[in-house]
């Protein structure tokens, strides 16, 4: 696919976006509904250097159109200029591209806007919602805050989801699978009773949402005006579209 990403590119590149090829490296099936993929990185770790939930936008083609989703880098590696890039597997252009690509393919990415900053305080305690998709952010914020506590409400849709790679430490981190019911609203019901006992009991908590945009959007509502929560001790982000 060229540089001319078509509208989406014009507006990220309003965004001081920078282009940046991959290539795969290899690939693993973690399970049948996720999948792993190895790539060196085009140069993007030396220019960018690393931060705990790094995404970028990668581009597919969708019937001759450009097609861009965001992913998080999964242990980036500058020396190597390598990560790997985890896909929750569904219907659609950027899924099938990670079922079929191999060694020696390319993929076009750009990188924008992904910085993160760390809650100061440190958190007392990590209240994260999340699901497959959002699973490598997760894992990165785990590990950029080791010392942290952690409660976890993740969503899963099919019985493999509990296979999925989650560094959990079982001493600090509490998980809660939440079977994925009527678009997410068995999630959202499952929060709203268990949230705000944790979070009246902590310090200095942090919340970090990242579901489909419909989910993350309700309960990230109910955090700031009906839990009060400040916006810089919680994040949200929504990581699809139901």
């Amino acid at each position: 696919m060229g540089q001319g990403h078509g509208w989406e590119g014009v507006v990220l590149k309003l965004f001081r976006g920078k282009d940046f090829t991959f290539t795969v490296t290899g690939a693993e099936q973690v399970t049948e509904h996720y999948r792993r993929v190895r790539m060196s990185d085009g140069g993007l770790l030396a220019a960018a250097g690393v931060h705990p939930t790094m995404w970028v936008r990668l581009w597919f083609d969708d019937g001759g159109k450009p097609h861009q989703r965001g992913y998080t880098l999964v242990d980036p590696d500058p020396e190597a200029g390598t990560f790997s890039v985890e896909f929750a597997l569904h219907d659609g252009p950027a899924s099938d591209w990670a079922r079929t690509c191999a060694p020696g393919d390319t993929i076009e990415a750009t990188l924008q806007g992904t910085g993160f900053t760390a809650p100061e305080p440190g958190p007392s305690r990590l209240l994260v919602v999340g699901d497959p998709a959002s699973l490598p952010a997760i894992n990165s914020l785990l590990d950029a805050m080791p010392g942290a506590p952690a409660t976890l409400w993740f969503e899963t849709a099919h019985p493999d989801d509990d296979e999925l790679p989650m560094r959990l430490d079982p001493d600090r981190h509490d998980l809660r699978r939440v079977p994925r019911r009527d678009g997410g609203a068995g999630l959202v019901e499952r929060v709203r009773a268990e949230l705000p006992t944790l979070l009246a009991a902590e310090p200095q908590p942090y919340v970090w949402i990242a579901c489909d945009t419909a989910t993350t959007r309700a309960l990230s509502a109910y955090v700031r005006k009906e839990l009060g929560a400040p916006k810089d001790r919680m994040h949200a982000l929504g990581y699809w579209r139901a």
